[in-house]
């Protein structure tokens, strides 16, 4: 099984399906700046497995509000229509892993560690500072930065399990054993899924960064909140390495991982909590 090349890993991604018609037209909707949110709203209410997806996250303890949301339009209004359409977009992304896949990758542990990932995404981007919508927005770039996997998971398992095998079994990054199994890694393929449906440049940017040098605030958060989950054992990604913090996030936080873990206290809880969501 030889590596396939460039194009042939393109036209992969290009076989995962589009997000559902009524996400894909929140997406339209909310590119055109003169679009008012009741259009919007009216589109998701319109399907209702997505209104319950959408308000099972925001009502979920990892989300972390304070309050019950109780339809899409107090959402809205609550915690504004971007975040709204972002939370879409990574519900519809969630329900995209195959939980019987020939890779043997755990959906459970992968969607675990995406989701406190995302959460502790969001705590650290609070701590730094940046706006409310950024924060919801980094919760969502913890949710879908590792979705490169759900490609290989689904069109390449055998060559993905090799790459996750020999990741574990050698403590190599499994970002560069993909590399060596499939020709391009998980960091690619979720940068061109992203690009396919259309998402922000904050979230593709944070999505191409996520195992290298993060180019802004909101990258630093999700590197950091990434490596936290890994070292803390929150899920499995299927990448045992935790990588050390690059000197710019250490002068971001004021301190490297392990302090940086432990001043955020008890995050148990965090883990419950999203176990809690998978389970119902």
């Amino acid at each position: 099984m030889s590596p396939l090349d460039h194009a042939e890993l393109v036209a992969l991604v290009e076989r995962m399906p589009a997000f559902p018609k009524s996400v894909q037209r929140v997406v339209q909707l909310t590119s055109n700046i003169d679009v008012s949110a009741k259009e919007i709203v009216q589109v998701i209410e319109c399907d209702p497995v997505l209104t319950v997806k959408i308000l099972k996250v925001i009502n979920s303890a990892f989300y972390g509000l304070s309050q019950k949301i109780n339809s899409v339009q107090r959402a809205v209004v609550h915690i504004g229509l971007n975040t709204v359409k972002n939370l879409a977009m990574s519900v519809a992304a969630m329900g995209m892993l195959n939980t019987s896949n020939k890779a043997n990758f755990s959906a459970n542990a992968f969607l675990l560690h995406a989701l406190t990932t995302a959460a502790i995404s969001r705590k650290l981007a609070e701590r730094a500072g940046l706006s409310q919508q950024e924060c919801s927005d980094c919760f969502v770039a913890g949710l879908i930065h590792d979705f490169g996997k759900v490609v290989f998971a689904e069109f390449m398992p055998e060559q993905f399990k090799l790459a996750l095998t020999k990741s574990r079994e050698d403590n190599v990054s499994l970002h560069l054993t993909e590399l060596e199994f499939i020709g391009m890694n998980h960091v690619e393929a979720g940068t061109l899924l992203a690009e396919k449906w259309g998402l922000s440049e904050l979230l593709i940017d944070a999505i191409r960064h996520h195992h290298g040098q993060p180019v802004d605030a909101f990258g630093e958060c999700l590197f950091a909140a990434n490596q936290i989950s890994k070292q803390l054992h929150f899920g499995n990604g299927g990448n045992p390495v935790v990588e050390p913090f690059p000197e710019a996030i250490v002068n971001r936080f004021g301190m490297p991982l392990e302090a940086l873990i432990e001043s955020l206290g008890n995050l148990g809880t965090v883990v419950k909590d999203a176990e809690l969501f998978i389970s119902h």
